[in-house]
């Protein structure tokens, strides 16, 4: 990957088990897997302990560079820095501080190939729509960015054979919906899936869910999903999978019969569950 500086803006192993999660709070998912949350979304750090070689996913909120880099450096050490850095889409709460971490790291971000365009400078993503749920994130949904970033030539494509780099045994796969090039992370041999904003474990549109992190497993942010039938068709795909443990966007971690039961519930009623029931983006 070239420099470029003209960028701009196991099954068996349980995970803390936490009533709510605080900005700033990190908890181990599985050994090599761990979960630090940054104001209301979450990042995940791939990797065991004190290992050389890592990756993170998704990249939090603005201004959470600082916060990311050091609590890398707590679970890799002195200096830690991550081979790549993995998207699952390109919103503004997922790629917030990753012009800050490629010009300190500098390293490549890797993304699907129809988030390209919002990573690059070349379109900003659609409106949110803040008239499908009377939650107040929702409703303050029309004051957060859309507009894109540019990673010049720190950005790349996800490979064609659904391989991840840097990360041998996982895969991509995509879960359009939430936006046009949305992926989603599992590793076939735990069943782990990083699901980003395909469904999440919060109600993301209340700011009294997002505060109290109360565990609920919901369709994607309404506020911000734009392809309800993709959407659909992706939380399904999901649920095929029979994970056995997620980590999403939003939320807690999740594992087991509840993790099974619920999305199977989602999958089934995904329409009277998690789409609006008016909105400029629902048919």
């Amino acid at each position: 990957m070239q420099e470029h500086e003209e960028m701009s803006y196991g099954e068996d192993y349980h995970y803390l088990p936490v009533t709510s999660i605080k900005s700033g709070t990190g908890q181990e998912v599985l050994p090599d897997l761990y979960g630090l949350t940054v104001q209301i979304v979450n990042v995940c750090f791939i990797g065991l302990p004190g290992q050389k070689n890592w990756v993170l996913v998704d990249a939090g909120m603005p201004h959470a560079a600082d916060t990311i880099i050091a609590e890398a450096e707590k679970r890799f050490g002195p200096g830690a820095r991550p081979d790549a850095i993995l998207l699952t889409h390109g919103h503004f709460d997922h790629v917030g501080s990753v012009v800050e971490l490629v010009r300190h790291w500098k390293v490549p971000v890797y993304a699907h190939p129809l988030e390209l365009p919002y990573l690059t400078g070349q379109r900003n993503y659609p409106e949110p729509d803040p008239t499908v749920d009377s939650g107040l994130v929702a409703k303050l949904s029309p004051f957060f960015p859309i507009e894109a970033i540019d990673l010049g030539l720190h950005i790349a494509t996800l490979p064609e054979d659904g391989s991840v780099p840097h990360l041998a045994g996982w895969r991509w796969i995509p879960t359009p919906g939430h936006s046009p090039g949305h992926v989603s992370f599992f590793r076939d041999s735990d069943r782990t899936l990083l699901a980003g904003d395909a469904f999440v474990t919060v109600k993301q549109e209340s700011m009294w869910s997002v505060i109290t992190q109360e565990l609920e497993v919901s369709g994607p942010p309404r506020y911000l999903t734009t392809d309800w039938k993709a959407a659909s068709e992706s939380v399904r795909k999901l649920e095929a999978l029979k994970p056995a443990v997620a980590v999403t966007g939003h939320g807690m971690p999740i594992k087991g019969d509840l993790l099974a039961s619920s999305l199977e519930n989602l999958a089934r009623n995904f329409d009277i569950l998690a789409v609006p029931e008016h909105g400029k983006y629902v048919q």
